[in-house]
């Protein structure tokens, strides 16, 4: 081998082509090869090549013999076979083999440190015009710069150089112009007599001798005479014989020429053999040797050849040969393919018969003994001994054995070992399985592209394709697939590694080389969808004049043979293909029949070897007819050619035929029966399948269609699978969008929903509904479920638009959305601009509610805004929250600390602060608090000042109130302090009171104590006190049951005053009563019960001198030291102490001096009242006893005892009369009117029938008046200047309102009364006279 060494790369390296498709079938697929091939077909197809990975495992055992195989391989040189490169080897051996035999050595020049491509300057000089324009016009620059050379180095003169002493004389060759123009034509005969001397030395090709030359004579008949001697040699051109030593002798028919007349002239005399002008031409005529591999001396087997192909690539790469990367490799091979220096050979064994060394598959009945685990190798598909004859191929009805076609061929490949372009014979697939090595790198053009892939190389290399029209079919030339790119061939590559499979389709041009030393195996094969493209590839090759492999009309006519065993599939193919068989023969019989050809045979082919019956014009296999005629019995033409047989006429010509049309038409006629069923079903279904939009067929129709090709056992075509898939799509999408329409679309593992359709989804799913060639019942509605969608996302877009749109309609367009089954991303959109809604709402809300904004509220408010997306209207809202917070909290600590404080604010700081709060519309709870807290101190001022007003005598329940309020007011308030001080001196005198009046360990108040007993007739009786009803028309009757009832009424008016009295006057006497009559026999005969035991009278007995009751002595504590005749009161009559009037009146003096009206002060004057009219009384009754009116204590006891009963009689007669004369009395009533509405705190003044002047006194005048003035002193009534506006009654309820009514005592006082305050009703004070209660009692008293 010879190899240089590897060089630099170039900066133009080759740019490997994108990759081809690669596919890795299941086991499933794998199972049959057609069937996958046809699945594939499509995509791969469109690439011209593909690779198939069997399944992992897939490993057919080697059967090949090793030992046993052995070839002789083909030399290629690598520069050799790339056209571009081939075309420019070819004229360097055209311009060598010129100038050697122009007697000397080509030498080829360089420039610039490289050789001169002559073959460019040719070229280049010959586009311009030639050399005389090129030089006429002074392009040698430009040509230099084509060349690539560079400028401003005078090149150009150089090339010109070149060119005029290699190029230029044969350039004058190709063209003819070096032919000499002789000065005798051949007519005028010169007729040259030589005399040769016998001692001359033979003639060689130098100069002819001087001796020799002779005169030449001319004869006017035309004769040359010899005169004495004459010249042997004449110069062809110039017809003289001077100048010997520049006369050349040609070495192929010894014409003899001057140097200087030749074109070009020679410069010198050649040292070498020389060829004339003429001689030249001839040789140069004679025909080319068509380009070919040669065979290799040397017989290799499969060892010594791995041994030589492992030592060649680990030499030339210098490394190992597993480690040269495989695209190193690449960029060299067409690095080297495109050069011309260097010269690398490789051998490569190609096209080894399998039958004779064996395949690499095991096969039946073979050699190979294959383990029973391997045996499913022997019959599967994938076996290339097994693939071109299964029942899918139709080469299986070729009967000859076709080596590399039916029968593989085998294929041991070295590094840079390559296959050329080609495609495979017929327009055939191929199939190559690497069984082990190296990989092997392919190329390939899709078949749609050969046609183009075939005028590239014609314009690339027209000299090739001049001299070998034929010559992509050599296999023999390649061509840089990056230049094939770039005029637009699409090309594809793929490597090809050890159990790989590379699949070729028809018509489909493929090249590649191997990257080191493998073992592969390819064989044809031919399927159904290739029936057309095979008739096809005839037609072209008759027209190229080409040989076939086999005669495609009579593979036809053997499948058409055996119609009944064959797949409707291929019967439908075959019935068209021989279809346009039989139009074709008939048309060309009847063409011979007019031209005259009349005899005819029927002649057996079968019987001929293809070589005995191929056109001798176009080299067609004829089969069903040919043309012979008698003059020319060894020779046959087809019907195409008849007037190329030979000059006879037609009417010599025999046609013979194998069939007669008759037959044929029988013969078609029997496979259109076959398959003219599956035709019209594939008719029916091409129908449906093509129909438009408003044609379609409803899935139950494709339905029956399945069901008839399964009854009909129609074979599992394309269409058939086709249709199928259809079904079953559609089936699919039907279920889908039923699913869809009715929202409940699952996964095959159930519960779990799956995502839902985008609406680009759902959009293309509608469109493939409606791109379904079958009509889907749900198709409408999925429609319109779409325009709902579109809906939606119009209306969501224009309410998204909105600055802020309402919750209501964004939750009503969010509940459509969430209805509609579809992943819609605007639903996300639409939640967010919900909660964004829905919160701002919520604020604006709360706003609107200041009551319930609270701080807790906005924080909340602000902690679910801070979670929302951003947004103009969010983000505006917050602003406004967070600052309202921030006032609010500032109000709040601000107010508590206002209530909070020490000392405390007053009135007029808070009410200003309030007045601030009043602008933020919110619910600040101590703000409020500060509110309220103002207004209760205002309504407590407006209490305390009203307490006070006109100098009336505040009670101490609502003066104790009042404080007890305004310790729950945070406001400095002023009286507070005077009152506190009032409430306090009370509190002192009450205590004072207590000890004088209340007994040690009493079990009695000091009120209950000073209350008259109104509860003495019953506090001992069992029975149910009943409610009297006074008579229509009468006063009703007090009601004295309790302690409450009598104070109540000595807090009133007089009368009821004195009806405590004569309640406690009746129930003493009922009690006295009841008790004195235990003492009187009972009629039933049974003894009382007494004493506190309630017991019989028994031993010692003692009686309450008040209540008449009777006592043990022992039961009664003290009872011992009781004095006899004194009086001796019971227990239950002892309720307090009894306190001498002088200790009292103190008391009752320093009460009013507090000017605090209280129940036990009212209780304590009753008592002094009734003590002194006692006192009066008893004055009146006994005057012996007026010097003891002062002392009670020191009456005997029966005078007491008397006076008392006295004084209880007559009171209780005057207190009857006195009833009377009240109820007779009428009262006159006073109407006080607001002479001014809008002053509210000030009164009428009274009406009376007797006028009276009323003056006023100044609120500083009410405070300044004396506290010490006694209610029941009548000069302080009299003399006060505002006792219009004071109630003189001794405990007046102050009355309030825009009218209050007045009454004026008719007695000697002549003071104003509520009329409330005295129980007098309007009516009486206006028809009847009023006495005051003093009055009344001074009048008592006197």
């Amino acid at each position: 081998m010879q190899f240089p060494r590897m060089t630099q790369p170039r900066p133009n390296e080759f740019i490997p082509p994108p990759e081809c498709p690669v596919f890795e079938p299941s086991w499933e697929e794998f199972a049959d090869p057609f069937v996958f091939i046809n699945k594939i077909r499509p995509i791969a197809e469109n690439t011209g090549i593909c690779k198939i990975r069997p399944p992992q495992g897939w490993q057919p055992p080697f059967a090949c013999d090793v030992d046993r195989l052995h070839f002789t391989p083909r030399i290629q040189r690598l520069n050799e076979l790339e056209a571009q490169t081939r075309v420019k080897l070819n004229f360097l051996d055209q311009i060598a083999k010129f100038w050697e035999l122009q007697g000397c050595t080509l030498k080829i020049p360089h420039v610039e440190r490289r050789s001169l491509d002559l073959y460019q300057l040719y070229k280049l000089v010959t586009e311009e015009g030639g050399f005389d324009i090129v030089c006429r016009e002074r392009k040698w620059t430009q040509i230099s710069l084509k060349m690539g050379f560079a400028p401003g180095k005078a090149i150009g003169s150089h090339l010109r150089a070149h060119y005029e002493r290699i190029l230029y004389p044969y350039s004058l060759f190709q063209t003819g112009a070096n032919l000499p123009v002789r000065l005798l034509e051949p007519k005028a005969a010169v007729f040259l007599f030589s005399v040769q001397d016998p001692t001359c030395e033979h003639w060689s090709r130098k100069a002819v001798p001087v001796y020799l030359k002779q005169c030449v004579l001319y004869c006017t008949v035309g004769c040359l005479i010899l005169c004495g001697q004459v010249e042997q040699y004449i110069c062809l051109v110039c017809g003289g014989g001077g100048d010997e030593d520049r006369l050349l002798l040609c070495d192929g028919c010894d014409d003899s020429y001057h140097t200087f007349c030749l074109i070009p002239p020679l410069p010198e005399v050649p040292k070498g053999d020389w060829r004339c002008p003429k001689c030249l031409a001839q040789e140069y005529g004679k025909p080319q040797v068509a380009f070919g591999f040669e065979q290799a001396s040397r017989n290799y087997t499969l060892r010594s050849f791995g041994d030589m192909a492992d030592s060649f690539k680990s030499d030339y790469f210098n490394m190992p040969v597993h480690m040269v990367p495989t695209e190193l490799v690449e960029k060299e091979f067409w690095r080297l393919v495109s050069t011309i220096e260097e010269d690398v050979t490789v051998e490569y064994g190609a096209d080894i018969a399998s039958k004779d060394f064996g395949s690499g598959f095991p096969v039946k009945n073979g050699t190979f003994r294959v383990a029973p685990d391997e045996e499913h190798y022997l019959s599967s598909g994938w076996n290339l001994n097994n693939m071109p004859v299964l029942d899918a191929s139709v080469l299986t009805h070729i009967t000859a054995d076709i080596c590399g076609m039916k029968l593989p061929w085998l294929y041991v490949g070295m590094c840079f070992s390559s296959f050329c372009w080609h495609i495979e014979d017929h327009w055939s697939y191929s199939v190559n399985y690497l069984h082990w090595g190296e990989p092997k790198t392919w190329y390939g053009a899709p078949g749609y592209a050969a046609e183009q892939l075939e005028a590239v190389m014609k314009k690339l290399a027209p000299e090739l394709f001049e001299s070998q029209p034929d010559l992509l079919h050599q296999l023999v030339t390649i061509m840089n697939p990056n230049l094939l790119m770039e005029h637009g061939v699409p090309i594809y590559r793929t490597n090809q590694c050890a159990g790989e499979f590379v699949i070729t389709f028809p018509r489909a041009y493929h090249s590649g080389f191997n990257q080191g030393f493998n073992f592969a195996e390819a064989v044809n094969f031919c399927t159904v969808d290739w029936m057309p493209l095979g008739r096809e590839c005839v037609e072209h090759y008759r027209s190229l004049h080409r040989y076939c492999v086999f005669s495609h009309d009579e593979m036809v006519c053997n499948m058409v043979s055996k119609v009944e065993n064959l797949e409707l599939e291929l019967a439908s193919a075959i019935q068209k293909d021989m279809g346009i068989m039989v139009q074709k023969e008939q048309a060309l019989r009847e063409r011979a029949y007019k031209l005259g050809v009349w005899h005819s045979q029927q002649v057996d082919y079968e019987d001929q070897p293809d070589e005995e019956r191929q056109c001798t014009k176009c080299r067609t296999t004829c089969y069903l007819s040919g043309i012979t005629c008698p003059c020319s019995p060894g020779q046959l033409v087809c019907l195409h050619h008849i007037q190329d047989l030979c000059s006879c006429s037609p009417s010599n010509y025999t046609l013979n035929y194998k069939f007669t049309l008759g037959m044929l038409n029988q013969m078609f006629t029997s496979v259109a029966s076959r398959a003219e069923s599956y035709d019209d079903w594939a008719s029916k279904v091409n129908k449906i399948l093509k129909a438009n939009q408003d044609n379609k067929s409803d899935l139950e129709e494709l339905r029956g269609l399945i069901g008839e090709a399964e009854k009909k056992a129609y074979p599992d075509t394309d269409l058939l699978r086709h249709l199928r898939q259809i079904i079953q799509d559609a089936e699919k999408s039907a279920s889908m969008a039923q699913q869809l329409l009715n929202g409940k679309r699952q996964t095959s593992g159930g519960g779990k929903s799956q995502n839902q359709l985008t609406v680009e989804e759902l959009r293309s799913f509608v469109q493939q509904l409606y791109d379904l060639p079958c009509s889907i019942r749900q198709a409408p509605f999925l429609k319109a479920l779409l325009s709902r969608v579109e809906h939606f996302q119009q209306r969501s877009a224009d309410l998204l638009a909105e600055d802020m749109p309402g919750s209501s309609a964004l939750q009503g367009l969010l509940d459509e959305g969430s209805g509609l089954d579809v992943e819609l991303p605007e639903l996300s959109v639409l939640r967010q601009r919900l909660e964004q809604a829905r919160w701002v709402e919520a604020v604006q809300q709360a706003s609107e509610q200041p009551a319930s904004l609270s701080l807790d509220c906005m924080r909340r408010l602000i902690d679910q805004g801070v979670g929302l997306a951003p947004h103009a209207c969010v983000e505006r809202t917050m602003a406004r929250l967070q600052e309202l917070l921030t006032v609010c909290e500032h109000w709040e600590e601000k107010a508590h600390n206002m209530l909070t404080a020490r000392p405390r604010h007053d009135v007029e700081t808070l009410e200003s602060a309030v007045l601030e709060v009043n602008s933020i519309h919110a619910y600040l709870p101590n703000c409020l608090q500060l509110k309220d807290s103002v207004n209760r101190a205002k309504e407590w001022l407006q209490e305390a000042d009203a307490l006070q007003l006109g100098g009336r005598v505040p009670v101490l329940a609502s003066l104790t109130d009042l404080v007890s309020k305004a310790k729950s007011i945070p406001v400095l308030l002023e009286p507070l302090a005077r009152l506190e001080s009032l409430v306090s001196e009370v509190q002192t005198w009450k205590e004072g009171a207590a000890r004088t009046f209340l007994l040690k360990n009493s079990s009695l108040s000091l009120l209950e104590v000073l209350c008259p007993r109104c509860e003495a007739g019953s506090q001992k009786s069992k029975s149910k006190r009943v409610k009297d009803v006074s008579p229509t028309g009468k006063k009703p009757i007090v009601r004295l049951d309790c302690i409450n009832d009598v104070e109540r009424a000595l807090s009133e008016s007089k009368d009821t005053a004195s009806a405590v009295r004569l309640k406690e006057l009746e129930s003493l006497s009922s009690l006295r009563t009841t008790n004195e009559a235990k003492f009187q026999p009972m009629p039933s005969g049974s003894v009382p019960t007494v004493c506190l035991c309630h017991t019989v009278p028994a031993g010692p007995m003692l009686q309450c001198e008040l209540c008449r009751d009777a006592y043990h002595s022992g039961c009664v504590p003290g009872a011992t030291e009781v004095q006899a005749g004194h009086p001796w009161l019971c227990p239950l009559c002892t309720r307090s102490e009894k306190p001498p009037l002088d200790k009292v009146l103190p008391l009752l003096a320093s009460l009013q001096r507090i000017r605090v009206r209280l129940p036990e002060g009212d209780a304590l004057r009753y008592v002094i009242e009734r003590t002194v009219r006692w006192q009066h009384r008893v004055q009146q009754v006994s005057p012996v006893t007026q010097q003891f009116c002062g002392k009670v204590s020191f009456l005997s006891f029966c005078i007491l005892n008397k006076v008392i009963k006295c004084f209880i009689k007559d009171v209780v007669m005057e207190l009857q009369k006195e009833t009377e004369k009240l109820e007779k009395n009428p009262k006159r009533r006073l109407e006080k009117e607001n002479s001014d509405e809008q002053d509210k705190d000030k009164v009428k003044k009274p009406k009376k029938k007797k006028p009276r002047m009323i003056k006023e006194r100044r609120c500083e005048e009410k405070r300044t008046t004396s506290p010490s003035n006694s209610l029941s002193d009548p000069s302080y009534s009299e003399d006060s200047e505002e006792d219009w506006s004071v109630c003189s009654a001794e405990r007046c309820q102050q009355p309030e309102g825009n009218e209050v009514n007045w009454v004026q005592c008719d007695g000697s006082c002549n003071q104003w009364f509520h009329q409330i305050c005295v129980g007098v009703s309007a009516e009486q004070a206006e028809n009847e006279d009023y006495i005051c209660i003093n009055c009344s009692t001074n009048y008592f008293t006197q």
